[in-house]
């Protein structure tokens, strides 16, 4: 099947839970303000840690959603997750039982998944024996679980996954999806991805690995892709699900369209296992598969959403990927980083930055990278910094680049039909 003729998939439905906001208008309009998520760490005692702060959920309770037996029975990424996808379904204004459920899949991913339950387990282990280990604990902590409770919840019996490939994992699932309906697998596809990794483990191990920011004085200044004084990732949580469906089934019941998901590029550094390959040669053949699998150029795209962690390597050897990818025309890209306000959401990222994307798409505001105050001297590409920029947007690039050198590029597309 050709370019031409091949199934065409669509955003129609969106659940957000987010640093920055516990719906779609909310996340937008802190996005576009330049609105920074981050906080001292209220979810355990940080004091000991190096870093002591993170864009934790505000305002969240999860009983508002989920009645006991189920709180008890998920861990809180599996919580973010299953509430997200209600709130997507909800979004689409979908009635299930006027669709084929057998032909209806959920694809989403967790780079860690449920790192609570593996801290409470060993809790339990290590203070009252083997005996005391939860009998729910194997199915709360494994991350294909979160598909499995959507599934079940809504009658949802096509393809279903979970993606684990570290930062890029949601993108690689919002990817499966668009290949899903492509090859005819599923009509509509619930995706994105589902994290909640403020914990003692996942903060201290991040330290010990020095990937993360310690600037403890001033948490909301701590996330800055590109500058100068970048000095590691600010930890975020949450939830991001969309429903892609196949076009014609979409406009068949009347759905509102976001934007079109029509690329995607998956590529592996083969390089190092925390670092990204020289001159981001990894990223490089994603953006340009995605371009390719679009059936589009370089020049078609007006954006991209970095994966601007704000770490010393990965920023620079991205921004020197773009420039090898589009020559001339990169000057002309509208280039950001949302990390900057909402943290890096680990294997939620791609789910974030794809919404994002999508609104940057829908508004043709591209929000801006906030604290970029003082640009690398490596910075040799104009990056939106500090204010939104309001500019029409025709197709824009999502990146996700994981550990263990996963690349994972989203091609979107505006929605004017």
């Amino acid at each position: 099947m050709g370019k031409a003729d091949r199934r065409r998939a669509v955003i129609t439905g969106v659940g957000v839970l987010s640093p920055l906001g516990l719906d779609v208008e909310s996340f937008w309009q802190a996005l576009v303000a330049g609105v920074s998520g981050a906080g001292p760490i209220t979810r355990f005692d940080a004091s000991a840690f190096s870093t002591r702060f993170a864009c934790e959920l505000k305002g969240f309770d999860a009983s508002q959603w989920l009645r006991k037996p189920e709180l008890r029975r998920m861990d809180p990424f599996c919580q973010y997750g299953i509430i997200a996808a209600q709130l997507a379904l909800e979004d689409s204004g979908i009635n299930l039982e006027q669709v084929d459920l057998e032909r209806f899949g959920v694809i989403t991913a967790s780079g860690i998944g449920g790192l609570v339950s593996i801290e409470d387990a060993h809790t339990q282990l290590m203070e009252k024996g083997p005996g005391r280990i939860p009998p729910m604990f194997i199915p709360m902590m494994i991350s294909d679980i979160l598909p499995g409770q959507i599934a079940m919840k809504w009658g949802l019996k096509g393809p279903n996954f979970g993606t684990v490939s570290a930062c890029a994992s949601s993108s690689h699932a919002i990817g499966c999806a668009l290949q899903a309906i492509r090859t005819g697998q599923a009509d509509r596809v619930l995706t994105g991805g589902a994290e909640a990794c403020i914990t003692a483990l996942g903060i201290g191990g991040f330290n010990a690995l020095q990937a993360m920011s310690t600037r403890n004085d001033d948490p909301t200044r701590a996330s800055r892709p590109f500058d100068r004084d970048r000095d590691g990732f600010v930890m975020g949580e949450g939830s991001v699900i969309l429903l892609l469906e196949e076009l014609d089934a979409a406009r068949e019941r009347g759905a509102t369209i976001l934007a079109e998901v029509c690329g995607l590029g998956f590529t592996a550094d083969a390089h190092h296992l925390t670092a990204p390959a020289p001159e981001g040669e990894g990223a490089q053949r994603a953006m340009k598969l995605a371009i390719r699998d679009a059936g589009l150029t370089p020049e078609d795209v007006d954006h991209i959403n970095t994966h601007g962690t704000s770490t010393p390597a990965g920023d620079i050897a991205e921004i020197q990927g773009i420039a090898r990818v589009f020559g001339e025309h990169a000057t002309r890209l509208a280039i950001n980083s949302t990390k900057s306000m909402t943290g890096h959401l680990l294997g939620a990222a791609g789910a974030i930055e794809c919404l994002a994307t999508a609104l940057a798409l829908k508004h043709g505001v591209v929000p801006p990278t906030i604290n970029l105050d003082n640009p690398d001297p490596e910075l040799t590409l104009p990056v939106v910094a500090n204010q939104a920029l309001t500019r029409p947007l025709r197709h824009a690039i999502s990146n996700t680049f994981g550990f263990g050198g996963h690349n994972a590029s989203l091609l979107l597309a505006r929605w004017d039909e």
